[in-house]
């Protein structure tokens, strides 16, 4: 009595699920690369606007100012006569400014003779001069000039906490929050001022607000987004090339013997 002769069975898929995943990553990567390319695109031309903005000579803001129509104005370089309102004074914060702790002042601009009221980032100070005891030379008396960019108000992300007007805390500069806490007109300037050192050292141990420098401040890192997703791409496109080339490890051959006698 002799067994029927062994039989060589190949067992085993040479490729599994995985490899769709694996598919998918290059496909991913390259399509958020070539994102990236449009928004480089919108974010150059973006700054190239309000870069134009800045150069020409600052306007009077007008006595009434229709909310639709400062998205074309942003960044533009406005003046102001008024009285500060100190009494209605809101500080942001935490604000870092060269390692140091303190706040942003915001404070309504009460322009008078029919002109709407509108709220005016001064800049920032130090956390020791949060209370205006501390800071009477920052807290100009009758009328003053202001001058600064008009700004579009924008919006809080998802990692910034609300604002409790209730209890004076303001960790984000909702526009249209503190227009109606100071009745005053959804309209936001930051104020500017030249960039000096020592100047700057002298205001900021007096607690005058720092402004802020007339310049565009958004961020274009969309090259290095590109450079990253192209090249993530090009890298896993690599390794499926090497996955599908490659015999699947777990194809095997087996023994199956015929027990019929």
């Amino acid at each position: 009595m002799v067994d029927n002769p062994p039989e060589l069975v190949r067992v085993g898929r040479r490729h599994g699920p995985g490899i769709i995943i694996l598919a998918l990553i290059p496909i991913t990567a390259f399509a958020l690369g070539t994102w990236q390319v449009f928004r480089l695109s919108w974010k150059t031309e973006l700054i190239a606007r309000f870069e134009d903005r800045l150069i020409k000579p600052p306007l009077p803001l007008p006595p009434r100012i229709d909310p639709d129509a400062i998205k074309e104005f942003d960044y533009r370089k406005v003046y102001a006569e008024g009285r500060l309102k100190h009494e209605q004074e809101m500080l942001i914060g935490p604000r870092i400014h060269d390692g140091n702790d303190g706040y942003l002042v915001v404070t309504p601009l009460e322009r008078g003779d029919g002109a709407s009221t509108v709220l005016v980032n001064r800049g920032w100070i130090p956390r020791d001069k949060k209370n205006q005891a501390n800071r009477k030379e920052g807290l100009p008396r009758g009328q003053v000039m202001v001058e600064g960019l008009l700004r579009e108000p924008w919006k809080r992300n998802l990692f910034t906490p609300r604002n409790r007007p209730e209890k004076g805390e303001f960790y984000f500069p909702d526009v249209q929050q503190m227009a109606e806490l100071t009745g005053s007109e959804a309209v936001w300037i930051e104020e500017t001022m030249s960039p000096d050192l020592l100047k700057a050292y002298d205001r900021e141990a007096k607690g005058i607000p720092l402004g802020r420098p007339a310049e565009v401040n958004l961020r274009n890192n969309h090259t290095q987004y590109i450079f990253t997703w192209y090249g993530l791409s090009a890298a896993t496109a690599i390794m499926l090339w090497m996955v599908v080339r490659k015999p699947p490890s777990e194809v095997t051959r087996r023994i199956r013997q015929n027990k019929s006698w």
